[in-house]
């Protein structure tokens, strides 16, 4: 495979004409200072009068033709309404303009050929321009003409000017990018929009205990369970180990919900009859907003509910009234937690569910989406490649979609939006995706729109009030190795609103509280947070236009704790890199041990001198040489905001066999032999790290072992070392015992011996359990 040059693959700052809008002191006064101004003629088209009638019968199905040049938009049509409202708004980009006339045609919809009503005609040159925020341009009536310009039955009220992309009429009009788009899901996919996520909550349900439980079969204690199911969640306690009617669990079982509460949680009593033959025994639906909320770690009142049991009469579901059996839990959800649904590695948001426990704002974030370059083709169009390219930016609860740019490699966004910043170590996700849901013809559930790249940008790494204007690479893992799919231009600013707040962030636990003195277990953090993304991947797809669920889970990063070879790799370089500052400074005192540079030894040895008859000089000498060190790597400090490294990542020179690993389904669809090589590099790749492993307990049951009196031999050793050396460093002060010490350490090569020491010796032949492993 051939490795794509690394240059391609860098961070490259840019210099945009941000803005357009006026200085004022040291602000710029449009709120959109930080994207490119684009300027946009608009038509908005509010309603009309006293339409004549086309058909036989004298009725008329009207509707609007807004036409500009080759650029055609129209509104939604009337059936037999002389006097419709339709209030839409049209945007022609001012840099795709080829006319100079704007045509505004009524016509009459018809099955056949559509009839012409009337118009209103705009030399583009007379259009007067609107520079927000002034006050919106106010509608006028006017008369429609025919083609020859006499004046006819009928009024339309309209309103036309030029403007920019920070019009509030922006949004929610037409563009022309999207002028081979029809209909109006399509038009709506194409849109820019702002989603949120839904709030939600850790639900706690503790199951304590059950009575008067009553079997199938009266001959029998049950094997009872509890199985409690909130939506597609479902928990079971265990079988306790007493057998009874009346039995006990105490069981503490979590679920994620999420507001508004739509689904009851369900706590089902079954009875293990035999393998894969379990009677209910009753069960209660409990509706989640009337259970308790708290904040904290106080106690929660426990309740009993009533079990009901239903029974099949007639081929009817039918509730059996009988003695009523009983479960007691305790429930409340918990909002002192924060409900994990990103990697705490690059978590947008940390706050807790509860709105009082929230910290005030430290600042603004501010993000313009200004453009895209060298897009790579994602689909075929017409016998063609093409690409319809949007942007989806998420922090916190937060989330915004750009409109769709049709058919474009280089497209221009310049949308700008904005996010309150409660903690500045969160991340900012932006990724870029193809829009799969254009032209119609798609099978719901069956396309899928295409990743094209994804960029992270960490809020602490950034200086406050300063603006980032980057060129980021997009790349993709594919299996055939990393891919630039193009590069996406961002504009940052990072404002801080109080600085002593955003330090004094510094000093706070990254959690909020309730995760360190009730802290769940991995396992259910794991188990957590991939139910919290599935809940959200599905509410945002329920959203119009929808936020698709691979959108989602991309942004998420969903897949992220499936086993790759690629990453264990990547992971094990970071530990050696994170470790190769005491490597590097264990080599350095190598060095200065074996006299490799006589004047540095000296000097260590002067130093070391002082530092022992003045002991009161070690930390503030050890603080000061870390000042120093950090005064001296300032000149060094990154420029640049990080990006995606593709060398860190280990994926520029990626085996294509380990790509083709990390990208094979769950379970594995690869043909057996395959999946035997591969079980057998897992294999040897984990006998090498169980042998590490067993290395290091090996190293610590050795130390176990010099006062265990395993080897007798070797504890009374170190039991008479140990009393010799408390007497002598009792009688001897303790600077000359740390000179001595030093100095033998320090000592000239030629007193060094190629044999390993005489205590290395003693450690190595102390026992270890190795020899008590089958």
């Amino acid at each position: 495979m051939q490795r794509p040059p690394q240059e391609d693959f860098s961070l490259k700052e840019t210099k945009p004409h941000l803005g357009g809008g006026k200085v004022t002191g040291d602000k710029l006064t449009s709120t959109y200072d930080l994207v490119e101004q684009m300027q946009y003629l608009y038509v908005r088209v509010v309603k009309a009068k006293d339409l004549p009638g086309k058909d036989v019968t004298g009725s008329l199905d009207p509707y609007v033709e807004v036409r500009l040049g080759n650029y055609r938009g129209t509104t939604r049509h009337f059936e037999k309404k002389s006097n419709p409202e339709w209030n839409q708004v049209f945007a022609f980009s001012k840099e795709r303009i080829q006319a100079s006339v704007l045509e505004v045609n009524v016509k009459d919809k018809d099955f056949i050929k559509d009839d012409f009503v009337g118009r209103v005609t705009f030399d583009l040159n007379d259009i007067p321009k609107r520079v927000p925020p002034d006050s919106p341009l106010a509608p006028q009536w006017y008369r429609l003409e025919d083609r020859s310009g006499n004046k006819v039955k009928g009024e339309l009220m309209l309103a036309v000017w030029m403007g920019t992309q920070a019009d509030e009429a922006f949004p929610e009009s037409w563009h022309s990018d999207a002028a081979t788009v029809s209909g109006a899901d399509a038009l709506a996919n194409i849109r820019s929009k702002v989603y949120l996520s839904p709030k939600l909550w850790y639900l706690r349900v503790n199951v304590i205990e059950a009575q008067d439980l009553i079997p199938g079969d009266r001959s029998r204690f049950p094997e009872v369970y509890v199985k409690a199911i909130l939506g597609n969640q479902a928990l079971r306690t265990r079988v306790p180990m007493s057998k009874t009617i009346n039995p006990m669990w105490n069981e503490d079982l979590m679920f994620v919900a999420a507001e508004p509460f739509e689904e009851p949680l369900i706590l089902s009593v079954e009875d293990r009859v035999a393998p894969n033959n379990d009677e209910v025994l009753g069960r209660c639906a409990i509706p989640l907003q009337y259970i308790e909320r708290r904040l904290d770690h106080r106690p929660i009142n426990s309740k009993w509910y009533n079990l009901e049991k239903h029974i099949i009469v007639e081929g009817e579901k039918k509730k059996e009234i009988k003695f009523a059996s009983r479960i007691h839990v305790r429930l409340c959800l918990e909002g002192g937690y924060h409900v994990l649904d990103e990697s705490t590695h690059y978590s947008s948001d940390l706050r807790p569910t509860a709105k009082q426990l929230w910290k005030s704002s430290i600042g603004v974030l501010e993000l313009g989406i200004l453009n895209a370059q060298g897009l790579s083709p994602m689909k075929t169009k017409d016998n063609r490649a093409t690409t319809d390219a949007y942007c989806v930016a998420k922090y916190g609860q937060k989330w915004v979609r750009t409109r769709t740019i049709i058919d474009s490699f280089a497209p221009k966004w310049n949308e700008q939006y904005t996010w309150e910043v409660f903690d500045p170590c969160t991340v900012i996700t932006i990724g870029v995706f193809d829009n799969c849901h254009l032209h119609g013809g798609d099978k719901p559930g069956v396309a899928r729109d295409s990743r094209i790249g994804k960029v992270r940008i960490r809020l602490s790494t950034l200086e406050t009030d300063r603006v980032y204007t980057h060129s980021y690479p997009l790349l993709v893992l594919h299996p055939t190795g990393v891919k630039k799919m193009g590069e996406i231009h961002l504009a940052v600013r990072f404002t801080c609103s109080s600085l002593m707040n955003m330090m004094h962030m510094y000093s706070q636990p990254l959690l909020p509280k309730m995760h360190y003195i009730h802290p769940l277990t991995v396992t259910q953090l794991d188990s957590l947070r991939h139910q919290a993304t599935h809940i959200v991947s599905m509410r945002l797809s329920r959203a119009e236009p929808p936020l698709r669920k691979e959108i989602v889970e991309y942004m998420l990063d969903v897949g992220s704790h499936m086993w790759s070879m690629r990453r264990s790799k990547a992971n094990f370089f970071r530990i050696m890199g994170g470790l190769g500052g005491l490597i590097a400074i264990g080599r350095w005192f190598d060095q200065i041990c074996n006299w490799k540079n006589p004047i540095t030894t000296v000097l260590i040895h002067i130093l070391f001198l002082i530092l022992v008859l003045y002991p009161e000089l070690i930390l503030p000498t050890i603080f000061l040489y870390l000042f120093l060190i950090g005064v001296w790597y300032y000149r060094w400090r990154p420029r640049h905001p990080p990006h995606m490294d593709t060398r860190l990542s280990c994926a520029d020179n990626a085996h294509p066999d380990e790509l083709d690993e990390e990208f094979d389904t769950f379970p594995t669809s690869r043909p057996p032999d395959i999946v035997r090589m591969r079980y057998d590099r897992l294999r040897s790749i984990a006998g090498r790290i169980q042998t590490v492993v067993g290395d290091l307990a090996t190293q610590g049951e050795r130390l176990q072992s010099l006062l265990s009196w395993r080897d007798p031999r070797a504890t009374a050793l170190f039991v008479i070392f140990c009393l010799i050396a408390a007497i002598v460093l009792y009688v001897t002060p303790f600077q000359v015992v740390a000179l001595l010490s030093g100095f033998y350490v320090l000592r000239h090569p030629r007193f060094r011996h190629k044999l390993p020491s005489a205590p290395l010796n003693f450690f190595r032949r102390l026992p270890a359990r190795t020899d008590c492993m089958l």
